[in-house]
């Protein structure tokens, strides 16, 4: 089964933490949004997405299964 990154829109202050993390999976834009490069997670990247999701300062970051 394939695991998702989500992002709560709502919650995201687009502050860069996740992109410090993992910059191959989260990008902040020149206008302070974030995008999501690869919202699968992998094997490869999976404890740095996990140490995003810990480290996100509004919790907003998640992984759906």
């Amino acid at each position: 089964m394939t695991k998702k990154i989500e992002v709560d829109w709502g919650l995201c202050e687009s502050n860069g933490v996740c992109m410090g993390i993992i910059p191959e999976v989260f990008q902040l834009e020149d206008d302070d949004t974030l995008t999501v490069l690869q919202d699968e997670v992998t094997p490869e990247n999976e404890e740095q997405v996990r140490d995003a999701v810990r480290q996100c300062p509004r919790q907003a970051i998640s992984i759906k299964e």
